[in-house]
């Protein structure tokens, strides 16, 4: 697969019966990711609550393999927004996105993936990727709209439980 060919970005919504700032509230505390995602088992954040500008350490595992990431959250915009870069090895792997937008019956939650392994240094990030996670770049998009798909699903149920405990 040559790079012209290769899918950089993805997105996935779902519509959840809660409103933006409660949804918001759940994926900005970012050590929820272990409880929603398939891959990331736990997040490390020295000093919650997590702002524009916070770093943290996230926990991934897939099958047999193990990894980690260190993030940095570049947005957080209550109730609108969050979005946070993931690196290894102070390389760039990926940018990973939450936008909440009130529609009729609740609010669309959209997760975004962009890919960063790209010019100097991509290829031994998109090489880390495939021996640390198990994932080479013609798999990417299928596993991560996969898990995007399931994170945005448990969210949706996570939420519910609140919204009903409420």
């Amino acid at each position: 697969m040559t790079d012209a060919e290769r899918r950089w970005s993805l997105e996935e919504s779902v519509l959840v019966d809660a409103d933006r700032t409660t949804l918001y509230g759940l994926v900005s505390d970012l050590r929820n990711m272990g409880r929603w995602s398939p891959e990331c088992r736990g997040v490390w954040v020295r000093r919650p609550p997590v702002r524009t500008g916070t770093r943290f350490v996230g926990f991934n595992r897939r099958g047999p393999f193990l990894w980690f990431t260190t993030g940095r959250v570049t947005k957080a915009r209550p109730g609108e927004e969050f979005v946070f870069d993931v690196g290894v090895l102070g390389l760039p792997i990926a940018r990973w996105g939450y936008r909440f937008d009130a529609e009729e019956g609740g609010t669309r939650v959209t997760e975004t993936w962009r890919d960063l392994r790209t010019g100097r240094g991509g290829g031994l990030a998109s090489l880390l990727g495939t021996v640390f996670a198990g994932t080479n770049p013609e798999r990417r998009i299928a596993v991560n709209r996969e898990g995007m798909r399931t994170t945005l699903a448990r969210l949706a149920a996570q939420a519910a439980t609140v919204r009903s405990a409420g």
